[in-house]
């Protein structure tokens, strides 16, 4: 968690050079997610994520070198400096890429689980998505077709409340219970407290083991709150869409503190230790994206299949 964290911050920090050319959603505050993920998922597992991924290609395994290659444009980036922040792939980890438009990255993970199954490789899917994707019709195609097959797919909804400044309130109906409309349609859900990593934890190896079985799919539902803005590296309290008084409530939740918190002061040490190590790993990672060249203009359409 501290790790995604860090990285988050610096990117957050570093952002208003002008050197990241393209648009990032950070992810901070939601780190117990991916954190309890990256503990659960073998290299083989597939996995997809939206435009809010930095935190599941790391969780993954993906390279933090050539995802910040990636966000500064340079070739040396996992998806060759085109792609940017919401293009981020690494298919040596299995995390087969994020994607910019909302809920079009799950029927991808489904047709992954699916080939595991004619395949009959036993790998799981994982498909992360926002609370915004479950109002896309691709998201009812997907859960439908990944239940009449039972595939071996786990669906990942963080729900953090927002389609960019767009409340559940204002999108769904007053009283829904997303993981109980998602129910209704077959897999079998599960929901918690997503800034508690140890229930988290709890919850995905359930599904996975449940899932390896043969009992799949699976839809979770976490319940967490991203800090700064839809869109960008700053806070944007001053807009109005959320209260600061929703914002306290929600920071007060800390992931990270909440960790820190049952663990008093036992793995005070190991925990410095991690700190000192993660900064040196992001200041090379940065230093790296940095020396890289940017692709030569003749490689603009090498690896396009679609135009």
């Amino acid at each position: 968690m501290y790790r995604i964290r860090a990285i988050e911050q610096e990117i957050s920090k570093r952002y208003s050079e002008g050197k990241m050319r393209c648009p990032t959603h950070l992810s901070l505050g939601q780190e117990a997610v991916p954190a309890a993920f990256s503990e659960i998922v073998s290299k083989t597992d597939f996995a997809v994520s939206s435009h809010r991924g930095h935190a599941h290609y790391l969780a993954k395994g993906g390279n933090l070198k050539t995802m910040i290659a990636e966000i500064y444009g340079k070739k040396t980036g996992c998806s060759k400096g085109k792609g940017g922040s919401m293009h981020l792939n690494d298919t040596s980890v299995n995390f087969m890429g994020t994607s910019a438009i909302v809920g079009n990255s799950i029927p991808i993970g489904v047709g992954l689980a699916l080939s595991s199954r004619i395949k009959k490789t036993n790998q799981i899917s994982f498909v992360f998505h926002g609370d915004g994707a479950v109002e896309e019709g691709v998201f009812f195609e997907s859960i439908n077709f990944a239940t009449v097959k039972k595939l071996p797919v786990v669906f990942i909804c963080e729900n953090n409340f927002y389609s960019v400044y767009s409340p559940l309130s204002v999108r769904q109906p007053n009283g829904r219970s997303i993981s109980k409309m998602v129910g209704a349609l077959g897999p079998k859900v599960l929901k918690c407290d997503g800034n508690d990593v140890i229930k988290v934890y709890k919850t995905i190896n359930k599904a996975v083991s449940e899932t390896k079985k043969g009992n799949g799919p699976y839809f979770l539902e976490f319940f967490t709150y991203r800090w700064l803005e839809h869109c960008g590296p700053n806070f944007d309290n001053n807009l109005g869409y959320r209260s600061k008084k929703e914002f306290q409530k929600w920071k007060n939740k800390d992931p990270i503190k909440k960790l820190a918190k049952k663990l008093k002061n036992k793995f005070l040490q190991k925990r410095n230790k991690i700190h000192l190590e993660v900064k040196k790993e992001i200041n090379n990672a940065f230093e790296y994206a940095e020396k890289s060249k940017f692709p030569e203009p003749k490689t603009a359409y090498e690896g396009v299949y679609a135009k």
